[in-house]
C-alpha cells in the first residue's frame, strides 16, 4: 500500500493513521472501521470486544512495576466529517483519503483529511502495538458517530469501560489541556410550499456563493467567518429590495458541525439588465466588507436554460426575512474565561426546492439555561416565518474539574518537557467527555491532543512536528500516572 507519510516521524502513528485513512469511515457508517479495529485488536493477542453501537474497547495489562498505578481509559472517536471542495471529485464511500505532505503540514487533496480524530485513534493505536512504552493498565475506547450525534458516547452500556482516568485525544491545540466543553441540540425548522410557475419572459440565473474557509463550528465560531447562508441571503434581500425575481430553489451547506463555505440559488428575473447592475453593487459591497477574513470569497452568477417552477411572493418573503434574522455565530461569551465563547448558533444548512423548505442549525452552550434561550430564540423566529420546528439531539457539557489529581500532573508533565506552561482551558465544541462522565461521574477526564487546523474543512491539516510533541507528552503521562 502506498504510504505518502511513510517517511515523517513519529512512524508508528503515521503509519497507523494511513491505514485508517484507507477505510471510509463516515458518521453513521463505521461498521467497516469498527471491524477493523476489532480485527486490530485480536491481531495483537490483547482482549477485544464490540458493543451494539459499534463501539471497540481493547484492554492491555499494565507494564512490570505499574500494577498498583490509576487504569487509564485511553479514548477517541473512529468518524470523520466527509467535506470536499466542490471541484474534487471524490467518493467517501468508497475511496480512501488521499494525502500529501506539505512542508510541516499533512494534508488531503481537497477533502476533510480525518486527522479530527484519526491522528488520535493512530495513537492510541501506536500505544496498544509497542512493547516497550511503560504504562499503567490500559483499555482503549474507540466511539461511534461523535461527530453527528455522539451516538457512541450515548449508548455507552454500564461496565463497558472501567478506568479511574479517562484521556480524550480530541483537542487540537498541543499547548492545551481541556477540562470542560460545550453541549450542543440540533434546531431544525421545516415548511412545504405549493411551487408556483414562472411568469413568461422571464431569464434564470444561478448564483453561486463559494471560496469561504469554513471550519468547524464549534472551536472556529469565534472567528466571525463568512457563513454561505447568510451571505446569500443578504444578497436576495438585497435584491428583492430593488428588482422583481422568484426563487426557484436555494441551498447551502450540509453538516451541522462544519461553518458552510459554499450556497447556490436559483431565481428567474423579470429586467435582467436591472439584476445584473444591483447584483455587481450588492456583490462588491459584500466581498469589499469581507476582504480581509474571507479573501477568496467569490459571488457570480450565470445564466441558465431550465422550466422550474418556484416559490410565490409570500413564501419567499417570509422564507429570506427568516434566514435574515436567524442568529448566527456567537451569542454570549464566557464571564468566567478569557476569550472562550458560552453559546452560538450555525445556521449550518438551507434547502429549498419541490415545495419543501429544511433548515438546520446547531446550538452549542457550556451553560444549559443559555443553550433553551438560543434555542427558544431560534424557535420563535422559525415560527414567526410559519415554520414548523423540532429540536433534538441534544448533548450536554462537560463541567470542569480543576482539582483533578491527572490535571496537576500533566501540567507538571508539560512544564518539565517544554519549560512553559500548558493552556489549561475549556472548548467550545462537543467533546464524548460530558456524555462519558454522565455514565462515569468517578473517572477524572482530561483531552488534548495535537495540533490541527480547518477541522471540517477541506483546508483540514495537521502539524507534523505538533504530532511529535504531542506523542512525546503521551508517552511520558502514560509513565507518571499516579498510585491508586
Amino acid at each position: 500500500m502506498n504510504n505518502p507519510l511513510q517517511h515523517i516521524e513519529p512512524k508508528e502513528i503515521w503509519a497507523h493513521f494511513n491505514l485508517i485513512n484507507a477505510i471510509p469511515r463516515a458518521s453513521k457508517k463505521e461498521q467497516a472501521i469498527s471491524d477493523f479495529m476489532v480485527s486490530f485488536g485480536q491481531k495483537l493477542g490483547l482482549e477485544t470486544k464490540q458493543d451494539k453501537a459499534l463501539n471497540v474497547l481493547i484492554k492491555k495489562p499494565a507494564t512490570v512495576g505499574y500494577e498498583n498505578r490509576k487504569k487509564v481509559t485511553l479514548q477517541s472517536h473512529l468518524d470523520m466529517v466527509h467535506q470536499k471542495n466542490n471541484d474534487t471529485v471524490f467518493d467517501f464511500d468508497t475511496q480512501g483519503i488521499e494525502m500529501f505532505v506539505d512542508g510541516d503540514w499533512v494534508k488531503a487533496k481537497g477533502t476533510t483529511l480525518g486527522a479530527d480524530n484519526g491522528l488520535g485513534v493512530a495513537a492510541i493505536m501506536s500505544i496498544l502495538a509497542d512493547k516497550n512504552i511503560e504504562h499503567s493498565e490500559l483499555e482503549a475506547l474507540f466511539t461511534i458517530d461523535e461527530e453527528t450525534g455522539m451516538t457512541g458516547a450515548f449508548e455507552l452500556e454500564p461496565g463497558f469501560i472501567s478506568g479511574d482516568i479517562l484521556l480524550n485525544l480530541d483537542t487540537e491545540e498541543d499547548d492545551e489541556i481541556t477540562i470542560g466543553c460545550a453541549g450542543g441540540i440540533d434546531v431544525t425548522a421545516t415548511k412545504s410550499y405549493h411551487p408556483t410557475s414562472v411568469k413568461p419572459n422571464n431569464t434564470y440565473y444561478q448564483i453561486v456563493l463559494n471560496g469561504l474557509k469554513g471550519g468547524h463550528s464549534g472551536m472556529d465560531i469565534i472567528k466571525g467567518l463568512g457563513n454561505a447562508n447568510k451571505l446569500l441571503t443578504r444578497v436576495l434581500f438585497e435584491l428583492q429590495k430593488h428588482t422583481n425575481f422568484q426563487l426557484i430553489s436555494l441551498q447551502g451547506g450540509n453538516l451541522r458541525n462544519a461553518i458552510p463555505r459554499e450556497a447556490i440559488c436559483i431565481i428567474a428575473v423579470q429586467n435582467t439588465e436591472l439584476f445584473q447592475q444591483k447584483f455587481k453593487e450588492i456583490s462588491k459591497i459584500i466581498k469589499t466588507e469581507w476582504l480581509v477574513k474571507e479573501p477568496n470569497l467569490t459571488i457570480d452568477n450565470k445564466e441558465i436554460n431550465t422550466t422550474e417552477k418556484g416559490l410565490n411572493s409570500t413564501d419567499q418573503t417570509l422564507l429570506l426575512q427568516t434566514l435574515y434574522a436567524c442568529h448566527n455565530g456567537v451569542y454570549t461569551m464566557d464571564a468566567n474565561i478569557t476569550d472562550l465563547v458560552a453559546t452560538s448558533n450555525n445556521l449550518a444548512s438551507v434547502k429549498v426546492e419541490n415545495g419543501n423548505m429544511t433548515i438546520a442549525c446547531l446550538t452549542r452552550s457550556s451553560i444549559e439555561s443559555e443553550k433553551e434561550d438560543l434555542s427558544n430564540k431560534l424557535t420563535a423566529t422559525f415560527q414567526l416565518g410559519g415554520f414548523t420546528v423540532t429540536t433534538d439531539g441534544a448533548y450536554p457539557g462537560w463541567q470542569p474539574n480543576p482539582n483533578a489529581s491527572i490535571l496537576q500532573t500533566m501540567e507538571n508533565i508539560y512544564h518539565r518537557l517544554f519549560n512553559n506552561k500548558p493552556h489549561v482551558n475549556a472548548c467550545h465544541a462537543g467533546l464524548e467527555c460530558g456524555i462519558i462522565g454522565e455514565h462515569y461521574p468517578n473517572m477524572e477526564m482530561i483531552s488534548f491532543g495535537p495540533t490541527i487546523r480547518g477541522a471540517h474543512s477541506p483546508d483540514e491539516r495537521a502539524s507534523i512536528s505538533s504530532t511529535q510533541k504531542f506523542w512525546r507528552f503521551l508517552i511520558e503521562i502514560l509513565k507518571n500516572i499516579p498510585n491508586k
